[in-house]
């Protein structure tokens, strides 16, 4: 993943989860370290806050369904977090895509 990518990855996350992150940019790696252990701890004590925010951040439910399943085959967290920046990214990468220029109306003014 790209600096640049990665920055506005982590600066939606952190806003999304209130998670301080400082200044310096961090690794995917660490990025992902940092989602995967906020998600263990809300599994363990605020379920109902982590499936309220994976719902506003358009995670999809049948994925969060196979990450939490008995026979998953890896942890829920390390699933989860790795739906949630995988949803981010593709926020971010719909927003450039589909980046709107000034629209101009009949008259020729812009609004």
């Amino acid at each position: 993943m790209d600096k640049n990518l990665i920055k506005q990855t982590t600066e939606l996350i952190a806003r999304d989860f209130g998670l301080e992150v400082g200044e310096e940019p961090i690794s995917e790696q660490e990025l992902f370290d940092l989602v995967a252990n906020e998600v263990a701890y809300m599994l363990e004590h605020r379920l109902e806050s982590l499936f309220s925010l994976l719902y506003r951040l358009d995670v999809s439910e049948k994925k969060t369904r196979a990450a939490l399943a008995p026979t998953a085959e890896e942890p829920a967290n390390i699933a989860i977090a790795r739906h949630i920046i995988e949803r981010q990214k593709q926020r971010i990468f719909t927003k450039q895509h589909y980046k709107q220029s000034k629209s101009e109306d009949l008259d020729g003014l812009e609004y």
